[in-house]
């Protein structure tokens, strides 16, 4: 079963100032599986995270269709979606793991990997419990759960990245470099939840400068160049 197609993808970025355009992907097409784990692979600025981004809608895309096979909508146009649906999918269907972490102020490690399961409607006893069993496993200290992540370290911040979006166990999860600032025994840990979630059948999409590291966990490996698709 086709989760995802993308077809003839392509974003471009307008500086005015300048009067320039540039491309950052163009006619990008993939199509992922049930439980299929693809790579993307590339130089940095061949366009790699403008293609997650724009099947995550962060960006809209140019032209070209983001078909996505939805539990509660059916086939769906992502690039063509409304502002509820991807609000939506977001908290139910769809997990996202950036560099960066975005925290709502004044909220804990602990209530930020909470809130991605009471956003959904889950009671907060068992949102609890489940936040501490992925922060334990991704070997954040039980000292930093109850404050604030904007003092934390790069790699905490990741670690707190992957417990947010992976506590909730989404149908679709993009990864955008999730190993980047990691030390390599918590790489093993990632490494085995995505196995682990393969075997649930969430379909991800990953972006890695370490291919060994993807070695045994992708299916399919897509090389980009210059915002392009290539052999």
């Amino acid at each position: 079963m086709e989760i995802l197609t993308i077809t003839n993808l392509t974003k471009n970025f307008y500086l005015h100032d300048p009067g320039l355009e540039i491309t950052s992907c163009r006619d990008v097409n993939i199509t992922l599986h049930k439980g299929e784990f693809i790579g993307v692979v590339g130089l940095s600025g061949a366009g790699k995270s403008t293609i997650l981004k724009c099947v995550n809608r962060s960006y809209l895309p140019m032209r070209g269709e983001i078909i996505y096979a939805s539990e509660a909508f059916g086939r769906l146009d992502l690039a063509k979606a409304s502002e509820r649906e991807i609000l939506y999918l977001r908290r139910h269907e769809i997990g996202y793991v950036s560099q960066f972490l975005n925290v709502m102020p004044r909220t804990t490690a602990k209530e930020h990997v909470m809130s991605a399961l009471t956003d959904r409607g889950a009671d907060a006893g068992g949102a609890e419990a489940a936040a501490r069993e992925m922060l334990a496993y991704f070997r954040m200290p039980e000292n930093l759960w109850d404050i604030y992540p904007a003092t934390f370290s790069g790699g905490e911040r990741l670690r707190l990245n992957l417990a947010h979006a992976m506590v909730k166990k989404p149908q679709l999860l993009m990864l955008d470099e999730p190993t980047a600032s990691l030390d390599n025994q918590t790489k093993i840990l990632v490494r085995d939840i995505l196995r682990k979630l393969k075997g649930m059948d969430t379909s991800m999409i990953g972006i890695f400068h370490d291919v060994e590291f993807m070695e045994g966990v992708c299916d399919r490996v897509y090389n980009l160049s210059e915002g392009a698709i290539v052999s």
